[in-house]
């Protein structure tokens, strides 16, 4: 029994992950993808961040995409996945983080975005992608994804 409350009490006081918006942005004529580097450790990730107070959440990631990655293009509704990864705090340590993605069909990528400076961006097939991703549930998404698009 005693286990079981120990149990109980490190369940119910676990915070459930916060909540991210990212965007695949996919060239709509060849099914490639942009990753960009994080600032922190230069890791290939995709374009996320915070929700924003009043955007949707496709509005949000979209916003990312153009501030991260300087892309521009058309943001579908619905996301096309979740992964988890653990964000690392300035203080140390790191906490547990879901992004919602959502794809982009990429209409324009520009060279003056916001983070250009703090940034490299490459385009990579859907599977060269997920080779260079750190998250397995962001490679799952990728790997999802068609070879081109239909």
């Amino acid at each position: 029994m005693k286990g079981l409350r120990q149990s109980l009490r490190l369940l119910l006081g676990r915070r459930p992950p916060a909540m991210q918006v990212g965007a695949i942005c996919r060239c709509p004529q060849t099914g490639a993808v942009v990753l960009v580097t994080s600032r922190g450790t230069g890791r290939w990730v995709i374009p996320k961040g915070w929700p924003m107070e009043g955007k949707t959440l496709p509005g949000a990631a979209a916003t990312e995409a153009w501030e991260e990655a300087g892309v521009e293009g058309h943001v579908h509704e619905v996301e096309i996945g979740r992964y988890l990864y653990d964000k690392e705090q300035d203080s140390g340590y790191s906490v547990p983080v879901e992004v919602r993605v959502f794809l982009m069909d990429a209409g324009r990528l520009r060279p003056d975005f916001p983070e250009a400076t703090q940034r490299k961006r490459r385009w990579f097939s859907p599977q060269e992608a997920a080779r260079h991703v750190a998250e397995p549930g962001l490679r799952e998404i990728l790997l999802a994804l068609p070879q081109t698009p239909g």
